[in-house]
């Protein structure tokens, strides 16, 4: 194993400073209808919209509690909307509104322009290897805490 190992803080730093430059992208894109943490759960619901709050919790990274104060200013705003499960009245399911299906445009933008200052530089083969090592981590960690 290499002497010094600094993967953990170099991501940690990456997060730290591309939600600036997100927050930042998103302000000078004039969009008001949501910020860089919600973007987080836009995305999620665009690619899998009417799942319950565990597995957004999930697939988002965010503690049930801190997603669910997100989604009442979400749900205020009139870009989700919540409902229980039919087949289990017990679980709520976060359902996008047309609202914010109209929004994925600006999104999709605004995720291309941190694309591309995330990659400045990079080969595709790179880039690749890069998001191939990446995934690795995540499953180690995923693996830790199961």
């Amino acid at each position: 194993m290499v002497a010094e190992t600094k993967g953990g803080f170099l991501i940690s730093q990456i997060k730290r400073i591309g939600g600036r430059i997100l927050e930042k992208i998103i302000t000078q894109s004039n969009i008001d209808a949501f910020n860089g943490a919600q973007g987080r759960i836009l995305y999620v619901l665009w690619k899998t919209d009417c799942i319950p709050i565990i597995e957004l919790s999930r697939k988002t990274g965010l503690a049930k509690t801190t997603l669910t104060s997100m989604l009442d200013r979400m749900e205020t705003s009139g870009l989700i909307t919540r409902l229980y499960d039919k087949s289990d009245r017990r679980r709520i399911l976060v359902v996008l509104t047309q609202k914010a299906n109209d929004l994925q445009a600006e999104y999709d933008k605004v995720s291309e322009k941190m694309n591309e200052i995330y990659y400045q530089g990079f080969s595709d083969g790179e880039i690749e290897q890069f998001e191939e090592y990446l995934n690795r981590i995540l499953n180690n960690l995923e693996e830790e805490i199961k």
